[in-house]
């Protein structure tokens, strides 16, 4: 839990990554995600280290502490173990580098679950790197100017955009809620680390009881207080300091966005 409530938590700061437009930093981490998808095959690991330094530089460039990099990681550290086992380990085959039994750790399986593993921290860590640079007015901002052009379609791109910031603010406070709950029923005698995985799975039916009842509660106090200051959704709402995108966000977002998708073409 504490690795998941650092998900989507702002870290304020100075850096040129914190004074980027949040529209500009919309579209580097969308070039990024293509780059990370069109890798080709031949060789996938070049492209891979490159775009990985490119995610450090950025790292070191917005002077975000590691730390708050790597408690997001962690809540997929389990889906990267799965990624490596489900494609390394075959079943009666001829060719292994480890046999138990059965089983084998078969080379070329091996490096593909590598390599979607690393595609899956790429991807957690430069997309976060959005919402740990990016207070949530910012980027309710920058989302709704990124999905402007949906408007002719008659799609409600403010309340959309306002929806998904409430989305990844809930992550962390969720989180957080569940964790106290948690160490409540254990206060008072419960035990969530002991048998098989069913009764595992059992023992925190008393925490997702509460929690959905607190969650609830803050959904209805926070459609309450929005009410209260007369938000009717994103129709003819004015902002108290809008944000344009600049000359210099625009050249710095066509420039890294070109440059990603380079670096996954060419290398």
């Amino acid at each position: 839990m504490r690795s998941i409530s650092g998900i989507g938590q702002y870290v304020p700061g100075a850096s040129p990554v914190h004074e980027l437009d949040a529209a500009a930093k919309i579209g580097v981490v969308t070039a990024f995600t293509v780059a990370l998808f069109i890798i080709p095959r031949q060789s996938p690991f070049v492209a891979l280290f490159a775009l990985a330094a490119a995610v450090a530089a950025t790292i070191a460039l917005s002077r975000v502490p590691v730390r708050a990099v790597a408690r997001g990681l962690r809540a997929v550290g389990l889906i990267m173990v799965l990624t490596i086992v489900v494609n390394g380990v075959a079943l009666n085959t001829a060719v292994a580098l480890v046999r138990v039994g059965p089983f084998a750790v078969v080379a070329g399986g091996l490096l593909t679950g590598i390599f979607f593993a690393a595609r899956i921290l790429l991807l957690v860590t430069g997309t976060s790197l959005l919402t740990l640079t990016t207070s949530p007015v910012e980027l309710t901002s920058g989302l709704e100017r990124s999905l402007a052009p949906l408007k002719a379609l008659r799609v409600p791109v403010g309340d959309l955009a306002m929806t998904l910031t409430i989305a990844l603010r809930f992550i962390p406070t969720t989180a957080d809620e569940a964790e106290g709950i948690i160490t409540a029923q254990q206060a008072r005698g419960a035990v969530f680390d002991q048998g098989g995985p069913l009764r595992r799975a059992r023992a925190y039916g008393p925490v997702l009881i509460p929690l959905f009842y607190q969650l609830f509660r803050r959904a209805d106090a926070l459609a309450t207080a929005m009410e209260a200051r007369c938000y009717r959704g994103s129709e003819g709402r004015t902002r108290m300091n809008p944000t344009r995108m600049r000359a210099a966000d625009w050249a710095i977002m066509l420039a890294c966005g070109a440059a990603l998708i380079a670096m996954a073409v060419f290398l």
